[in-house]
């Protein structure tokens, strides 16, 4: 079947508006509107006929004269997104089952090879409609804000991508945790044991940061992204954790980072303190979680029983370079699987005492349990240094110092 032949056939299912005339063959030429494509099929098949050449008129059997709309479309976008602060957008629809069902069946019942699809001229239109009203540009691969329009119901839907920015943490008060917890008796509702909150812990680094930074953009929230985690009572101090900040739907954007930094560090009131390096995206996300960065820690360490320096010291140094042997800690065995782990101890030392305790410094492969390997829990980690000095040994504090590995970026 020639082209000819082809839009007689359209021709014949009914009335057809330019638009769709012209898309049942748009990825045939290239420079031309589907509606002036459309128009220069009617008026060739006419001449071709030798039939007077009649304009489109009536309603559309296949779109129901949609592509009339596409000002009253812009103006409801720009309605949609009064107010946002952005400079990137796409335009996306929800096509319905009845306009999908309409050009699916010309193009089975043709064969049609080069069509293209409702919804693709729909999200083109209407965004180059967008864009002239508001001087934003489109962009297919990032956009900051999205646009869904409801085809069917006559809806426009705002979906605001988020933010994000990279920097490094400290946290100096134990008791913390990294991100915010769920009151475990209420599971976020409100109850009288959080003081109805929804919190197990009023605060955590999450949130510290979070705070002034949902302010700031006006967003409705903010996830903390971190390389690794660090116990409730551990301190992260030295050069700070690595994390990524995702700011979700944040109205404003053009937000200074030094100012930022300096508001977190100011409301943060020395419990947390930020370094904010430079914007991130989404795809750093992951990257950054599953980066298996080393870390090092500082810890006080307990024995049960006297011991003199040089034998702990010499203990100490016979886990460095050891492969060690971790059973899922009974502390976490209740949210992570029971399973045993391998992790190097890559370095270890004895640096001095305190109040009695020993100060130890430990590099350790990421996931090595470092209280466990201190104490031993109860045989689930082999060996460990309560194993090697036959004697009960804990860690009374524990701070990470440096998290190594992480990638920091330009």
């Amino acid at each position: 079947m020639d082209q000819y032949e082809q839009v007689t056939a359209i021709l014949a299912y009914g009335e057809i508006c330019d638009h769709c005339l012209g898309r049942f063959f748009g990825k045939r030429s290239h420079g031309l509107s589907n509606d002036e494509r459309g128009r220069g099929l009617r008026i060739a098949h006419a001449l071709a006929a030798n039939v007077p050449y009649r304009k489109s008129s009536g309603t559309c059997w296949v779109c129901g004269n949609f592509f009339d709309n596409v000002p009253l479309w812009a103006d409801r976008v720009v309605e949609a997104i009064r107010g946002l602060e952005f400079s990137t957008l796409l335009v996306g629809c929800r096509v319905p089952p009845l306009i999908a069902e309409n050009e699916e069946m010309v193009w089975s019942d043709l064969s049609l090879s080069d069509p293209e699809p409702f919804k693709s001229e729909v999200n083109r239109e209407v965004g180059k409609a967008v864009s002239a009203r508001t001087g934003k540009v489109v962009d297919f691969k990032k956009p900051e804000v999205v646009i869904i329009l409801d085809a069917s119901g006559g809806n426009v839907e705002v979906q605001i991508n988020s933010v994000y920015f990279y920097g490094r943490y400290q946290k100096f008060e134990r008791g913390i945790p990294q991100t915010h917890w769920d009151c475990r008796a209420c599971k976020g509702k409100g109850c009288e044991k959080c003081n109805f909150t929804g919190a197990q812990y009023l605060d955590s680094v999450e949130e510290l940061i979070g705070r002034p930074v949902i302010a700031a953009f006006d967003a409705t929230n903010a996830i903390l992204h971190g390389a690794g985690r660090e116990d409730i009572d551990a301190r992260m101090v030295g050069t700070g954790r690595p994390f990524i900040l995702e700011v979700v739907e944040p109205k404003k954007r053009s937000i200074d980072l030094a100012w930022l930094e300096a508001e977190i560090n100011r409301t943060a009131d020395g419990r947390v303190s930020v370094a904010i390096t430079r914007w991130a995206d989404r795809a750093e996300v992951e990257t950054l979680k599953s980066n298996k960065a080393h870390k090092k820690y500082r810890i006080l360490v307990e024995v049960d029983g006297e011991i003199s320096a040089d034998e702990f010291a010499n203990a100490v140094k016979t886990l460095k370079g050891v492969t060690i042997f971790q059973r899922t800690p009974e502390r976490v065995a209740h949210r992570r699987a029971d399973k045993i782990r391998e992790r190097n101890v890559l370095d270890i030392e004895c640096v001095g005492q305190q109040d009695g305790k020993f100060i130890v410094e430990v590099l350790g492969e990421a996931g090595l349990y470092i209280k466990e390997l201190v104490s031993g829990d109860s045989g689930r980690t082999v060996p460990s240094l309560a194993e090697i000095l036959k004697k009960k040994a804990l860690v009374t504090s524990l701070d990470v110092t440096q998290v190594e590995g992480a990638k920091e970026g330009e």
